[in-house]
């Protein structure tokens, strides 16, 4: 047994819902969505940077609203 106590696989979660690294994976998804937009080589990247500029901003605007 690893010994676990009953309520912890729900401070489990608000760990990993709290707001600095929820926007912090937000603000990476922006910005790998703006070095797709930028970079000369791939259309493909190109063609879905504007999705992942949008997902990152939407997530941004979700955690933002996150417990400290």
């Amino acid at each position: 047994m690893s010994g676990a106590q009953p309520g912890n696989g729900r401070r489990g979660w608000r760990r990993w819902l709290r707001r600095g690294p929820c926007e912090m994976g937000a603000m990476l998804l922006i910005g790998a969505g703006v070095v797709m937009l930028m970079q000369p080589f791939s259309l493909t990247l190109y063609t879905y940077s504007f999705v992942t500029i949008l997902a990152g901003t939407l997530g941004f605007v979700v955690v933002s609203h996150f417990p400290e």
